[in-house]
């Protein structure tokens, strides 16, 4: 039963071998649709997705690795259709650094600006405030005597 075995996985395992290898076209497809991002799918390369406009960009990029053209001819065509955000790395680019930028500078800008107004808050001397008149202490006497006086009843 062993040997019957072990002859079955040593028929199979050239089968499987062969099934392992695949067109060197198809190869460079995969190659050039992993570094191009599925415009459907966000943040999904062309060679992993099952959408629909992912199927025909392999095709397309199939056709024209037929044609005979180059790994950046084809991704500068996907470049001038979609634009920048088709590429799963796109060029740095001065709007985009502006972008990466724009909030941390910010939050230090922010951060220092607060730093500065509670160090001066906590710096200025207490205000003096004018005392109260006797007909304002008679009248806070009197509101604190009437909060007293419904403290301590109690609805019943």
């Amino acid at each position: 039963m062993r040997k019957i075995l072990f002859l079955l996985v040593l028929w199979a395992a050239p089968l499987s071998a062969a099934q392992v290898t695949e067109d060197p076209l198809e190869r460079q497809m995969l190659d050039i649709a992993g570094k191009l991002r599925c415009a459907v799918c966000q943040n999904q390369p062309v060679s992993e997705s099952n959408a629909d406009l992912a199927k025909d960009m392999r095709a397309i990029i199939r056709e024209q690795l037929q044609a005979g053209k180059s790994r950046e001819q084809i991704i500068a065509y996907f470049v001038e259709r979609y634009g920048d955000y088709i590429l799963l790395k796109p060029p740095f680019d001065q709007a985009g650094a502006l972008l990466w930028l724009a909030p941390p500078l910010l939050l230090i800008i922010l951060g220092g600006s607060a730093y500065l107004f509670l160090r001066r808050r906590l710096q200025a001397p207490a205000r003096d405030y004018p005392a109260l008149s006797a007909e304002d202490q008679a009248r806070v006497r009197a509101v604190r005597g009437q909060e007293k006086i419904y403290q301590t009843r109690r609805p019943e």
